[in-house]
């Protein structure tokens, strides 16, 4: 596929995932992890962009403890191309580096800000939108999002309201965009996803260097103004160091708070292409082998009265057994287990995080 010559991919890497406890852990949070196959889901972001750009025109921006865990897993990489972040500030400070070092290596490219923990088939449908997302990008200088056509009323996703529908010249659709609305409670998401002009928000944006840095600018001036310092040291000695420094006083805030909700022109692509975040252990139900009784399972699973069980071992060898159960979470990883209620296991995060540095 034909794509522009100036298109730059920024795959952010950063996150700690820690509702994929036990089997994620601080030392390796679950964009690192073989969940469905042989590949990581940071390998798999990595896949979706083969054919379209050259591994010299892919980033990742990740924690500066996990660069080395990036450059094993895409040795494809310029040893430049992975840059660690000094300590987390949302993702706000993250677009904000990628943006100015993209600006400094490559002039005014098209940057394509991605995640490393989402599903998206096909490939080739995912690469065109993207393809023409990029193409209006950079002919109105604006800034766009992915937007997913929903189908529930989730609560756990920000939404999208689609305004007027712009021409464009392929099959692609392209809305202005009217308001980002944040997680709803559930009566506001049935009404979201039944008023068809409400789309999840996907956490992905295209923009051009120069746009996105206009909006910061205007709206976080000091994320602009203290990160640029150290990008200007980029490739010396002192880099790192100026690095930490001009993250240590920046506020942690979201793109979307930040950003997005102030921005000048904001448009977007509705995805034709089937999307899931990998968000918690819930997610991997629709992925994973289901037995007669509705238990989806990876592992060795035997069960008596059991149904609606999610049961994940990362020995696909070991054996789990249950009886007279219903709507359970169970995952063994290494010599830790959970047991959870599917209604409650997003709560895994506040008890792994009373648990640091404990196991």
């Amino acid at each position: 596929m034909r794509t522009d010559d100036n298109l730059l991919a920024i795959i952010m890497a950063g996150g700690s995932g820690t509702r994929f406890w036990p089997l994620s852990t601080d030392s390796r949070p679950k964009q690192f992890l073989e969940l469905f196959d042989d590949r990581t889901l940071l390998q798999k972001s990595f896949d979706r962009l083969s054919g379209l750009l050259p591994s010299q025109r892919i980033m990742v921006l990740t924690n500066q403890a996990f660069v080395e865990m990036v450059r094993e897993q895409l040795p494809e990489l310029p040893v430049e191309n992975v840059v660690g972040e000094p300590m987390r500030r949302d993702t706000a400070a993250a677009i904000c580096l990628g943006a100015l070092l993209g600006r400094k290596r490559f002039g005014n490219p098209v940057i394509a800000t991605l995640t490393a923990d989402h599903l998206i088939e096909p490939i080739d449908v995912f690469q065109k939108t993207l393809v023409s997302a990029a193409a209006a990008a950079r002919e109105a200088r604006c800034l766009y999002t992915f937007g997913i056509r929903p189908s529930y009323p989730a609560i756990g996703y920000g939404y999208l309201e689609m305004e007027k529908r712009l021409d464009t010249s392929d099959q692609i659709e392209h809305y202005q965009l009217a308001n980002f609305r944040e997680k709803p409670d559930l009566e506001t998401a049935r009404l979201y996803a039944q008023s068809g002009k409400h789309y999840w928000n996907s956490g992905m944006f295209v923009w051009t260097a120069e746009a996105i840095l206009e909006e910061f600018e205007a709206h976080l001036p000091i994320h602009l103004e203290s990160i640029s310092t150290a990008t200007d040291l980029v490739g010396e000695p002192g880099w790192m160091d100026a690095l930490t420094k001009s993250f240590e006083p920046l506020e942690a805030i979201s793109i979307d708070y930040g950003v997005m909700e102030r921005a000048r022109d904001v448009r977007s692509v509705v995805a034709p292409f089937s999307w899931a975040d990998v968000g918690g252990w819930m997610a991997l139900k629709e992925f994973l082998p289901r037995d007669d009784s509705g238990n989806s399972f990876r592992g060795r699973l035997e069960t008596l009265d059991s149904t609606g069980n999610l049961v994940y071992c990362e020995d696909p060898d070991e054996l789990v057994v249950m009886v007279g159960v219903e709507g359970l979470v169970a995952v063994r990883a290494g010599n830790r287990t959970l047991i959870a209620r599917e209604d409650r296991v997003e709560e895994i995060k506040s008890i792994v995080q009373a648990m640091q540095g404990r196991y």
